[in-house]
């Protein structure tokens, strides 16, 4: 079945909308779960011909320390805390604003990994 973004048929009394005509840009996409693994990466056609890489599955992120102002590469053990869905943890679904644990040590990611294509993450205490 089709995802689509766009408003509700009804209205809030009930009544009917009168039906406006189809369009494209009214199509969504199933939401990309992406979990800690190896790297596994989609290529998905958008409009206008371009491409956009999904990421599937990552083990590494890239940590930025606040104290040092440096970046390094960790490996992603687990997730720890995800805000978005509490089922997301026990899956190891990476969502923006979730809390993993890595080796430099417990992280918030700041990106989207399922419509960046990498993991950014900001060290936490």
């Amino acid at each position: 079945m089709a995802i689509i973004q766009k408003r509700s048929k009804r209205k809030a009394t009930g009544g009917r909308y009168r039906p406006v005509p189809k369009k494209k840009a009214n199509k969504g996409s199933e939401p990309t779960f992406t979990v800690v693994g190896e790297l596994r990466q989609r290529i998905k056609r958008t409009r206008g011909g371009e491409d956009k890489i999904t990421l599937l599955a990552a083990q590494k992120a890239n940590i930025f320390d606040p104290k040092t102002k440096k970046y390094t590469i960790a490996d992603i053990k687990a997730v720890v805390d995800n805000g978005a869905n509490r089922n997301f943890i026990r899956r190891n679904i990476m969502t923006k604003g979730a809390i993993i644990e890595t080796s430099a040590g417990k992280a918030r990611i700041t990106s989207r990994p399922g419509q960046e294509n990498n993991v950014n993450a900001i060290r936490i205490e």
